[in-house]
């Protein structure tokens, strides 16, 4: 970015209020692009107008917007608040939320409180993290959701809409998946859309556009993603209903992306790399899908963060790029090599 450009921002605080948080929302997918992060919303937003609940899109704005203010009243890093690295996680828990608890009043409550806490539990995290080297990627959303939902059923007044009743793990059962060509490439857009907890074609592919206007490494390497996990699924038996519904695929999009072209420079080596860090992250989806039945609550991004913590670790010579957060010419800041 150059002065001029931090300048303008700085001069007009709405301005920077407004781009601080569409990068934010870029930043789920790695992305440090407005645009991008626009598009984004516009997919969350499609997406939840079509399944006919349009607070999930609100609480998605909501939490980003409750983050990101979170973070500038405890006075974080302001390179760090500016490329929106604390909205992206409390993005994603707004628009858990309303997902899977009934909206009432008292669920934006629940969901601002759970927004804001996000952010601080993403400094904790980071702090935490550092000690290996290593981001916390989604995880404050996925640890402070979990503590969400997991309480939602002691509380009388929290109403639970959709989460899965708890039970003891068992083994798929059902009818074989068959699937036509176009059911199948649903699927797969499906799983990127479902980064969001959008259940909706239209809006993976938005999402997909998104990405390719920042890296068309990241569009080409999410499109893989999801592509491989649909295929990896359906070909293991995975049961027909996740795999329909693109579940399979939204955390292999993301370790395909984090694994193949933000953590490291994309060469074939890293490539290879990437792709067995994407077909193992369906086997942690299925295990955690096993160990999380019986609590009732889902693995959200859970996922993508082991498998690439896992992958991220050993620190093999790839070609690393350092942490995002630091990137002037690396593919989150936007000005990476176009494929």
């Amino acid at each position: 970015m150059t002065g001029t450009t931090t300048a303008a921002r700085s001069a007009h605080p709405a301005r920077a209020f407004i781009d601080t948080n569409l990068r934010g929302a870029g930043q789920v997918m790695f992305m440090n692009n407005p645009i991008t992060g626009a598009l984004i919303l516009l997919a969350v937003v499609w997406g939840a107008i079509a399944a006919r609940m349009p607070q999930v899109a609100i609480g998605a704005v909501v939490g980003l917007i409750a983050g990101t203010l979170t973070a500038m009243a405890l006075r974080v890093d302001t390179a760090s608040l500016r490329q929106g690295l604390y909205g992206f996680s409390p993005l994603l828990t707004g628009a858990a939320v309303p997902t899977f608890l009934d909206n009432t009043p008292l669920m934006w409550t629940y969901l601002i409180i759970g927004a804001a806490t996000t952010t601080v539990v993403t400094l904790a995290l980071t702090t935490v993290f550092n000690t290996w080297r290593v981001p916390a990627l989604t995880f404050p959303f996925v640890l402070t959701s979990w503590f969400l939902m997991l309480a939602a059923y002691q509380f009388r007044k929290v109403s639970i809409s959709s989460l899965a009743q708890p039970m003891l793990p068992k083994p798929v059962s059902g009818d074989r998946l068959d699937m036509s060509a176009a059911d199948l490439a649903t699927s797969m857009l499906k799983g990127v859309a479902q980064v969001f907890l959008i259940d909706n074609w239209v809006s993976g592919l938005i999402i997909l556009v998104a990405l390719a206007v920042n890296s068309r490494w990241a569009a080409a390497l999410a499109a893989v993603g999801t592509i491989v996990a649909t295929l990896l699924a359906a070909g293991l038996g995975a049961d027909a209903t996740s795999v329909t519904a693109g579940l399979y695929g939204f955390s292999a999009v993301l370790t395909a992306v984090a694994l193949g072209c933000v953590f490291y420079h994309p060469t074939w080596p890293v490539l290879l790399y990437a792709l067995l860090g994407t077909v193992f992250t369906v086997f942690v989806q299925a295990a955690l899908n096993t160990a999380l039945a019986p609590i009732g609550i889902p693995s959200f991004t859970a996922p993508f963060v082991f498998a690439t913590w896992l992958f991220l670790l050993p620190k093999r010579d790839l070609t690393p790029i350092p942490h995002h957060r630091h990137i002037d010419d690396g593919v989150i800041a936007g000005t990476h090599p176009k494929a």
